[in-house]
Parts: structure tokens; sequence; C-alpha cells
């Protein structure tokens, strides 16, 4: 994939998603825009009695917004059949732990950030309009909601 990424500059967002148990490498592709990369903290307020200046507030829960991959390609079909397993196949608990990988253009051999996200499942893929006249890639979108999100430095 190393290769691709060098050859296409746009794409400069490799996504690889690996199964729970053994970690072994079952999706890859390299994308050209990466969206949802967001947490949210939902904070709780907490009266307590005889504090009349404001209230406690305590950390509540934290959600996260679905991860948009656009403009896409892949060296197989694997993406497309991630999501056909978890949804005509109904295998709903198919779930996936991966990371996205951002590169500097000039050097698309070593990450500058890793995010991973834990227990991903895909929720939508939209493959490209096919026209003669168009050089689309085979990837237009793919959605992914997920349980947990983490920033790594290089």
């Amino acid at each position: 994939m190393a290769d691709a990424a060098r050859e296409f500059i746009p794409f400069r967002f490799r996504v690889a998603l690996y199964d729970g148990e053994g970690g072994n490498l079952l999706c890859r592709g390299a994308f050209s825009e990466v969206s949802g990369l967001e947490a949210t903290m939902a904070p709780k307020a907490l009266k307590e009695g005889g504090r009349n200046w404001g209230e406690v507030q305590l950390a509540g829960p934290t959600t996260f917004a679905p991860i948009i991959l656009k403009r896409g390609i892949t060296e197989l079909a694997d993406l497309w059949s991630w999501f056909d397993m978890s949804t005509r196949q109904s295998n709903y608990a198919l779930r996936m732990s991966g990371t996205i990988d951002v590169f500097h253009p000039e050097n698309p051999d070593k990450p500058l950030l890793r995010w991973r996200i834990t227990n991903a499942l895909p929720t939508k893929f939209k493959g490209p309009d096919l026209s003669s006249t168009a050089s689309q890639v085979a990837i237009e979108e793919l959605q992914l909601v997920h349980e947990g999100l983490e920033l790594e430095r290089g």
C-alpha cells in the first residue's frame, strides 16, 4: 500500500483494519479525505448543598462521531466484503479495530500521526459513479461507527 500512496499524492491517509483477536490485517485502503475524528464528553452538573457559587462539573459519557472516509483505493475488494458481511450476510457483531495513518505528502513512508479506532462497524459504502469518461476512484465513501478513538504522534 506504500507504493499506492506514493504514486497517488492525494491519498495521504492509509486505513488498516484488524480482527479483534489476533490482530490480523483484514482490510486496508488509502483515502484522500477523512472526517469525523471527533470525541465529545457530555459533562454532568451536580448541585451540591451549601455550595451556592456554581455547580460541580463531573465528567460524563463520551460519544464518538462516525468516521467518514472519502475517495479511496484498495488493492482488494476487502472493504466491500467487510460491509457485505456486516449487513447482508447478518454478521452484525463483526467489528474491527484499526488505524488511520496520516502521511506528509513529501514523505509517504513514515506516518506523522496515527489514529486508533476500536470496534469499528461499517454503516455506509458508496461506490463511484460509473462513467467511461471519468477517472473515479474505487470507493467514493465509507462510513464507520466505532467505540473508541486514540491519537498517537510519530
